[in-house]
């Protein structure tokens, strides 16, 4: 299940997602959006989790949850390219 978590404080890196997650389940991978220039973060990313059952108490749990003094915005998706990029789509 893919889950797309914005809103992330420019201090969240991800291990601290991964950390967060893996409370509800097996977490398959972690992708923060970087700026290309300085390598900061741009505030969002993907969490990918083995089941499905896991991921939507995982979106329930952590939706609106403080991560760093920001809370966390989750959301399922279906696919990578929510967000519209077509970078991160590889086009």
């Amino acid at each position: 299940m893919r889950i797309y978590v914005s809103n992330l404080s420019p201090d969240v890196n991800e291990d601290d997602l991964r950390k967060e997650f893996q409370i509800y389940g097996d977490v398959v991978s972690v992708i923060l959006v970087k700026n290309r220039y300085d390598d900061s973060s741009r505030g969002f990313g993907w969490v990918e989790m083995l089941r499905v059952s896991e991921g939507q108490t995982a979106v329930t749990s952590l939706n609106k949850k403080m991560l760093k003094e920001r809370p966390l915005v989750v959301n399922v998706t279906t696919d990578w390219s929510q967000t519209g990029s077509s970078r991160l789509r590889g086009k």
